[in-house]
């Protein structure tokens, strides 16, 4: 079984990718909705609870676990290596590499929570990857709550965001890299900000052919277990609208609550 979690429904995106890859895969997504958001606490307080849920999704079988939120993986990932040895793990990074291989025009930008955009875990991989392109890190505060709301069709975040965004796009970025799980359900409001200018980046596909070279040959039925430390009805709730409804398919039960 492969165990994915994040701070809440944001990633939901990534899990979508993973059962699109590994359709024979049984599944178990745990939202920290207790502790959401992440992205603005400090490191500490995320690796305690990236700790503790981990763990849990072993204790409940699973094998390979996907941390499927950019902070987390930003704060407290080697943590959770260093604990869990004989778990592969797989994190999920703003997708810098791709981008900058891609941009033509010698600049990009990272879009990410404030936890994140401070983090050392990504000045590192600008360091590593940007080379002479020029990345603009900008900080999102309250993006991934939107989401979490499910206020994605608001019109004043989509005029917010797009005052947001002009200074890095009227300086040339040519790429705008999601740098939180939570942001790829507000693609259809930021791809027109973006566009004939710049082009989004994700990386829920390449967290799920990690995945698939990680686990092998899968056998199991496809089965999807949803749980919550917190109001997990709002996790079954948020599928449709996020336009998940071949997860809602795999659902042998209501989302449960977790005691994490």
């Amino acid at each position: 079984m492969i165990g994915v979690f994040d701070s809440g429904i944001g990633g939901l995106s990534v899990l979508s990718a993973i059962t699109q890859a590994l359709p024979d895969a049984n599944l178990t997504y745990l939202a920290d909705t207790a502790h959401v958001p992440y992205g603005d606490k400090d490191d500490a307080y995320i690796q305690r609870r990236v700790l503790g849920i981990g763990q849990h999704l072993v204790d409940r079988g699973c094998r390979l676990i996907v941390v499927a939120c950019n902070t987390a993986t930003a704060a407290a990932v080697a943590t959770l290596r260093e604990t869990l040895p004989s778990i592969p793990i797989v994190g999920v990074e703003p997708g810098v590499k791709p981008a900058v291989a891609a941009s033509k025009s010698g600049r990009i930008a990272v879009l990410a929570t404030v936890s994140t955009a401070h983090s050392e875990r990504l000045a590192r991989l600008i360091r590593c990857h940007a080379g002479t392109v020029r990345v603009d890190v900008v900080p999102c505060p309250g993006w991934a709550t939107k989401v979490e709301t499910l206020q994605l069709d608001d019109p004043a975040f989509a005029e917010s965001a797009s005052r947001h965004l002009a200074p890095t796009l009227d300086a040339g970025a040519d790429h705008v890299v999601l740098g939180c799980t939570h942001y790829a359900f507000l693609a259809p409001v930021l791809a027109p900000i973006v566009a004939d200018r710049a082009r989004l980046v994700d990386v829920a596909d390449a967290v799920a052919r990690q995945c698939v070279r990680l686990a092998g040959r899968v056998s199991g039925q496809g089965r999807l277990t949803l749980l919550a430390t917190a109001r997990p009805e709002r996790l079954d709730a948020a599928l449709v609208p996020l336009g998940l409804q071949s997860l809602a398919s795999r659902l042998g039960a209501p989302a449960a609550l977790a005691d994490v």
